[in-house]
């Protein structure tokens, strides 16, 4: 275990497992190399241990696939939102992070870097904007979407609560703090650590730094590999110059509602032909809750830029099927207009001048871009890059494209789906989305995990 500087920590999980991560890893790699069968290796383990093995073959020699062998969990807690982004930015990231939906952002702490009396401001306003605007949107939304004839009155609730929350997360700061758990190889830690240090965010060096330390301690024998100056000096460089996408200024010189322009298909490499002479009837015939078989991937893929607000993309990075660019949170695309539409129709002047106060502050906070995202709302559009082959678009698509999800994501996701119709019906290609937008569904209020006495 880590603690980190602002209250948080890192907790590298001891399950107190017989056969740790690292024995595990060794009895796998044991078993690529010799026949002898589990049981001898499993003696060989008893008697001589695994620690020198590892250090040996996974550490020394550079055998990095004996560490796809070993798993651990990591939880990681009291950082910002902009930590949690960065930590799953990974293609085989798996875990979970708190939803926005079950924080109480009374008390929750906002990580502050700037550290000054109107850097603090900034945040404390974001707070009392949220919490005093809860119980007028939960009225507001109770008489826009009535309880219906046969909707239990508790899930009914647990809905309208959560719709509520799904307003006003557009008015956190992305320096709020959350909590999330990181379940990976000891190889895949290792590699993704490795880049994580030189991220331009000075926090998340340091939980890098933290999580590097706990697995260490916790794996000794699977950390510390030999660092190379020229992989350092080029990982730092990718990290310090390329990282962020700032999108396209021509592209999304601002908001436009309700817009197909607002999505471009800047790249499309599927053949076509190859999807028409041997896929054409899987396309065909697929049917519901059903995925396209991954093989398909051989025929390439498309690319998509679009604006959506930084609240959404949280819950669209979490799509590792696709590869997705990590956009840099500023006010240069303005607040995506759904979160002003969802409030009481009063309140909606002031709720778009207190934004504009909030924005001029953080504009003369003395940091740069990087450090003010953690001041700047969620409900900020950011530019989006995606760039996935048809099986992952057809995934993410059909699973995004529901009621049940943000409306800001499901727009998006229903002109995604608009584009590969366009492209792939004629092949046969269907897909099983929800056009309804923005309708109230009662079964949010199932979307819980809640602890039985």
């Amino acid at each position: 275990m880590r603690d980190l500087p602002d209250g948080g920590f890192v907790l590298v999980l001891n399950t107190g497992a017989i056969i740790t991560p690292e024995a595990e890893a060794m009895l796998q790699a044991l078993h690529s190399r010799s026949v002898g069968g589990i049981r001898n290796h499993l003696k060989v383990l008893a008697e001589k241990g695994f620690m020198a093995f590892m250090k040996s073959f996974y550490v020394g020699y550079g055998h990095t696939s004996i560490g796809d062998c070993g798993t651990v969990t990591i939880f990681i807690e009291g950082v910002s939102m902009l930590v949690a982004k960065a930590i799953q930015d990974w293609l085989l990231y798996s875990g979970q992070e708190a939803s926005t939906r079950y924080i109480d952002f009374a008390t929750q702490k906002f990580i502050d870097p700037v550290g000054s009396p109107d850097s603090a401001r900034v945040l404390e306003e974001w707070r009392g904007f949220y919490l005093s605007s809860l119980d007028p949107v939960r009225k507001h939304l109770h008489q826009q979407f009535p309880r219906k004839e046969g909707e239990d009155e508790k899930v009914y609730e647990k809905a309208i609560n959560a719709r509520s929350f799904d307003i006003l997360r557009g008015f956190l700061p992305a320096g709020a703090s959350t909590n999330l758990s990181w379940h990976t190889t000891l190889r895949q830690a290792a590699d993704h650590i490795a880049l994580l240090r030189y991220h331009p965010l000075a926090e998340v060096k340091i939980v890098a730094e933290a999580m590097e330390g706990a697995l260490r301690e916790a794996h000794p024998s699977s950390f510390g590999q030999k660092r190379y100056e020229a992989t350092e000096e080029y990982n730092r460089f990718w990290m310090e110059t390329g990282y962020y996408f700032s999108g396209s200024a021509a592209r999304h010189s601002r908001f436009i509602v309700a817009t197909k322009r607002n999505l471009a298909v800047t790249s499309d490499s599927i053949n076509r032909r190859l999807l028409e002479t041997e896929y054409r009837s899987l396309i065909k015939s697929r049917p519901l809750k059903t995925e396209l078989p991954k093989q398909m991937a051989e025929a390439g893929t498309m690319q998509f830029e679009f604006l959506l607000d930084f609240g959404s993309f949280r819950d669209v990075q979490r799509q590792r099927s696709v590869i997705q660019r990590m956009p840099l949170l500023s006010s240069n695309f303005g607040m995506h207009p759904w979160y002003f539409g969802s409030l009481p129709a009063g309140d909606v002047k002031e709720a778009k001048d207190f934004v504009r106060r909030q924005l001029n502050l953080i504009d003369g906070l003395p940091e740069d871009a990087l450090m003010r995202q953690y001041y700047l709302p969620m409900g900020m559009c950011v530019p989006c890059r995606l760039t996935g082959d048809l099986p992952a678009l057809v995934y993410v698509v059909e699973l995004r494209a529901q009621a049940v999800v943000h409306p800001t994501l499901h727009e998006v996701a229903l002109w995604i789906t608009d584009a590969l119709l366009e492209r792939f019906s004629d092949l046969g290609l269907k897909l099983y989305v929800d056009r309804e937008q923005g309708r109230f569904d009662v079964k949010r209020g199932l979307q819980d995990i809640v602890q039985k006495d």
